[in-house]
């Protein structure tokens, strides 16, 4: 068949967009609330392909041709959210509050869940979480710098990039195991407030321009 026969058989959904790719979207998003309501449930560790699967009302087959695993599809959702922020910000959006601006909206987003009674998370079961979301987060960060002309043409110079969005991502993850087992009552904003203290110096010593560094603690 050739390419024009092809699109000409191709069926469109509402807004003009592919109906196959409508149903990728749709067998994602329930996989990717299929997982999470489960994290709500049990340790991450503790939550099996087949409990997703029957949880989605998905079929196996289906569930790999998308994903290699659950760790795969875990890191599918944390990177849709991720864009999803990135793609709602204004475009004035500082540069350097594209690879930080995340930080707030993870505390509000778990602090809104603990006011509305969900299940407290075993140790154990948060360490592995939070390492599979150090890991996404770190290789979504460096991403989104090298995409940024201005932290690219800096951090060139200083310390590499991969280093810097390693250290924001395992910076957070501190922040964050601190912050939920901290019995001080910080809010998110006084959390997001302690993670940009600890990271603003690194920043600082990827040479940065200043007025970049000013508008990170500004938020």
């Amino acid at each position: 068949m050739s390419a024009q026969q092809h699109a000409s058989n191709v069926t469109y959904a509402a807004g003009g967009a592919p109906a196959a790719d409508r149903r990728v979207r749709r067998t994602r998003t329930l996989l990717h609330e299929a997982l999470f309501g489960l994290i709500g449930e049990r340790d991450y560790d503790r939550i099996s392909v087949r409990e997703i699967l029957e949880r989605a009302n998905i079929g196996r087959s289906t569930f790999y041709m998308h994903f290699r695993d659950k760790d795969d599809l875990f890191a599918s959702a944390i990177q849709e959210k991720l864009e999803s922020m990135r793609a709602a910000s204004p475009a004035s959006t500082p540069p350097i509050e594209r690879i930080m601006g995340f930080s707030r909206a993870v505390f509000e987003h778990i602090d809104a869940n603990r006011a509305a009674g969900g299940a407290r998370m075993g140790r154990r079961g948060r360490a592995i979480l939070h390492e599979h979301f150090r890991r996404v987060l770190a290789c979504w960060i460096r991403d989104e710098m090298a995409r940024t002309p201005q932290i690219r043409a800096c951090a060139s110079g200083g310390i590499p990039m991969e280093l810097l969005g390693q250290h924001i991502a395992s910076t957070f993850v501190l922040v964050l195991n601190w912050w939920v087992d901290s019995e001080c009552g910080s809010s998110p904003a006084e959390a997001d407030g302690l993670f940009r203290a600890l990271v603003l110096p690194a920043l600082s010593a990827a040479r940065l321009p200043a007025a970049e560094l000013r508008s990170g603690r500004a938020r």
